[in-house]
Parts: structure tokens; C-alpha cells; sequence
């Protein structure tokens, strides 16, 4: 077998895994504000507190996941998280009170931090250095198009008035074959760590943080646009199926993938990650604009909606691989775990922060208002990147 080559049955393993946890996760999310309003009445600022509950607690425990994957062995961790993931599915089944949902929501969101992290980290150990951009774009592929079935699929379920229990039966059987895919795959021996003193930068990645910044202002409306997107369409009168939204995105990111990537193998790392910038501020613009263009022509709106969704994917699923990797060449070997943890952290705080805001200024104003919000944090995102978070990893990088 060639040192080079990246498709191995691991490889494949790790990418079906990958593609059947989000999956579940995927089909909830778009399902959750529906639930919650239609299950237990609640206002649209205790929709996004009760969501980002879930964010919170993946958040608390990133750093941690990270140190943890950097001193033991990584696939056992990796695999409890997974399985842990997994039986909380079953958990909202009988969660008849909302108090117990939020329980399963922050326990739901530990393990997913856990193991998002160990798959980020396990996957870069089991491919090529060589390939490494080429193939964390092929695993974040896989997140994408769950991301296109998922949310679709659960929306049109929604739609047909199938049981939010059917619907949680769905995402229990997907990660349950995922586990499966997970304990397939064959990692290689690692010795033993030292375990270092334990200091701050064993949980963060301090020469990350700038990126971090930049990052985390960037998925603030991305979460918006995750949790509220079918809720914004229908505030502003858009009868079209939303579920389309989520599948022209990953669209876009799967069309990303096919040159990101390979850019990023090639140095690009910086440039990738601009230009993804520019595109994400122009989208985010468009999609508030839409809320005053309804007005004029619904038509014109419905089509412009969907184009937004593709360009997003593109601009998102160019970006992707060039953060992960930047945070990556950041990082002394033995350092990875803390390198991912810290790139995923900084992406789901501005998640959780994209879900209580979203919420909270769409109950005293409007969804409209909330996304003119986060499209100014792109612009500061894309200013910041390019006056510090990039200068700083063309000094500081080591590989």
C-alpha cells in the first residue's frame, strides 16, 4: 500500500460513521423548535435557551475532550462518546416534561463534544500528512450530505404529521449503525504520553485564538440559520419547502469540496479562508434583505432564498477544511486533540450564542433583524481575519 494513500477500509469506516452521527443530528435540528413549540408552548427566547443548552454543554466540555484525547487511547473515548450519543436519541422518547428534555439536551451535548472531537482526531491520524487537507474536506463532506438529507427529511416528516417519536426513531437507528461503522475502524498503536504538567494550553490552543475569534463570529449566524431558517421563512410569508434550503447548502458544500481541499494541500490556507469570507458576508446580507423583498416580489424572493442556501454551502464548505487545518498546523503532534477541540469550540460557541440571540431578538423585533445582526459579525469576522487571525498563522505556523 502506498504511504500516500488516503481511502483505506478505516478511512470509509470513519466517513460512514461520521455521516450517520450527523445525520441524526441533522434530522433533528430544524424538528426541535417545532417540537418545543408545539409540545410544550413555549416563546421563542426559551425555544433558543433550551437549544443552546445543548450547545453549552458541548462547549464545557471541548477542552477537556481534547486534553483527554492527547494523553489516552483515543478510539475507546472516542467510541463511549459515540454510544453515549446514541442512547440519549432514546431518552427523548419518554422525556415528557421539559426539565427532563433539558437534562437529555445538556447530556446530549457533552457527548456530542466528546465525540466530535475524537472523530476530527482519530480521522487525521488515519490518513497521509500529505493529503491531510484533501481529506478532512472528503470527511467533512460526509458531514455534508447528511446535512442535505437530514434536516429535509425530518422537515418532510414534520410536514406529514408523523410523531415526534417516529422522528427520534429515525435518528436513534442512524447513529446505532454509525456506533457500528466507528467500532470498525483500526487505528494504529500509540505509546503511552507523558503526562505534562496540566496548564491552560493544554486545553487551548493559545496560538489558535485569534482564528478562534474569527470563527466563532462567523457561526453565530450560521447557528441562526441552522435552528431558525424554516422559522424566518415562514415569518416572512415563503411558502416554498424550507427542508430544500438545508439540501442546497450541503449542495454547495459538496461542490466546495471538490477544490477547497486540494488548495489548502497546496499552501492556500489563508486564501481559502478569505474568500470563503467574502462570499458568507454576501449571503448573510441577501438573506436579511429577503425580508423586505417579499414584499416586492414573492417569486423573486422564493428564488434568491435558494441561492443564498447554495452559495452559503460553498462559501462555508470552502472555509471548513482550510480552519481545521489552520488550527492543525498550529499544534505540535501530540497536540491535535487540544488543536480540534479548541477549532471546534470556538465553532460552537458562536453556535450557541447564534441560537440565543437568534431567539431573543427575533421575540422583540423579528428573525429579519436577527439575521442583519449576525451578517454585520461576518464583516467583522472578515476584517479581523485579515489584519490579525491570518498574519498571526503565517507567524506562527509549523508545518
Amino acid at each position: 500500500m502506498k504511504k500516500d494513500k488516503l481511502v483505506t477500509p478505516s478511512y470509509c469506516f470513519i466517513l460512514a460513521a461520521n455521516f450517520l452521527l450527523y445525520f441524526g443530528f441533522w434530522l433533528l435540528t430544524p424538528v426541535l423548535p417545532f417540537y418545543l413549540l408545539e409540545e410544550f408552548q413555549v416563546s421563542n427566547t426559551t425555544i433558543g435557551v433550551v437549544l443552546s443548552c445543548y450547545t453549552i454543554a458541548a462547549l464545557c466540555i471541548r477542552p477537556f475532550s481534547g486534553y483527554l484525547l492527547d494523553t489516552f487511547s483515543r478510539k475507546p473515548l472516542y467510541l463511549f462518546a459515540y454510544f453515549i450519543f446514541t442512547l440519549v436519541f432514546a431518552g427523548y422518547m419518554v422525556a415528557g416534561l421539559l426539565t427532563l428534555f433539558i437534562l437529555l439536551r445538556i447530556v446530549h451535548g457533552i457527548s456530542f463534544g466528546m465525540v466530535t472531537v475524537g472523530g476530527n482526531t482519530v480521522v487525521i491520524d488515519i490518513m497521509p500528512s500529505s493529503r491531510r487537507g484533501e481529506g478532512l474536506g472528503y470527511y467533512g463532506l460526509s458531514n455534508n450530505i447528511a446535512m442535505s438529507i437530514g434536516p429535509m427529511f425530518g422537515l418532510f416528516l414534520h410536514s406529514a404529521g408523523v410523531s415526534y417519536i417516529t422522528i427520534f426513531s429515525y435518528s436513534l437507528v442512524s447513529c446505532i449503525l454509525g456506533f457500528l461503522a466507528a467500532c470498525l475502524v483500526k487505528t494504529s498503536y500509540r505509546p503511552p504520553v507523558k503526562r505534562e504538567p496540566i496548564s491552560l494550553d493544554r486545553f487551548i490552543l493559545l496560538k489558535g485564538i485569534p482564528a478562534g475569534i474569527c470563527l466563532l463570529l462567523m457561526s453565530i449566524p450560521y447557528g441562526m440559520t441552522t435552528n431558525y431558517v424554516a422559522m424566518y421563512a415562514k415569518q416572512i410569508g415563503l411558502t416554498a419547502e424550507t427542508g430544500f434550503f438545508f439540501t442546497l447548502m450541503a449542495i454547495g458544500m459538496a461542490i466546495s469540496r471538490l477544490f477547497s481541499g486540494k488548495l489548502v494541500d497546496k499552501g492556500m490556507v489563508t486564501g481559502v479562508i478569505q474568500a470563503g469570507l467574502y462570499l458568507v458576508c454576501l449571503c448573510y446580507f441577501s438573506l436579511t434583505a429577503c425580508g423586505w423583498l417579499v414584499d416586492w416580489n414573492v417569486t423573486f424572493t422564493t428564488v434568491l432564498f435558494f441561492a443564498i442556501s447554495l452559495l452559503l454551502g460553498i462559501g462555508f464548505g470552502t472555509m471548513f477544511p482550510a480552519y481545521n487545518t489552520l488550527f492543525v498546523n498550529l499544534a505540535p503532534n501530540n497536540q491535535r486533540g487540544t488543536a480540534t477541540s479548541t477549532y471546534l469550540t470556538s465553532w460552537d460557541l458562536g453556535i450557541g450564542i447564534g441560537m440565543l440571540t437568534g431567539g431573543y431578538i427575533a421575540e422583540i423585533a423579528s428573525f429579519r433583524i436577527s439575521y442583519l445582526f449576525g451578517a454585520a459579525l461576518t464583516v467583522i469576522s472578515l476584517f479581523y481575519f485579515q489584519f490579525k487571525a491570518g498574519p498571526d498563522y503565517n507567524k506562527y505556523k509549523l508545518r
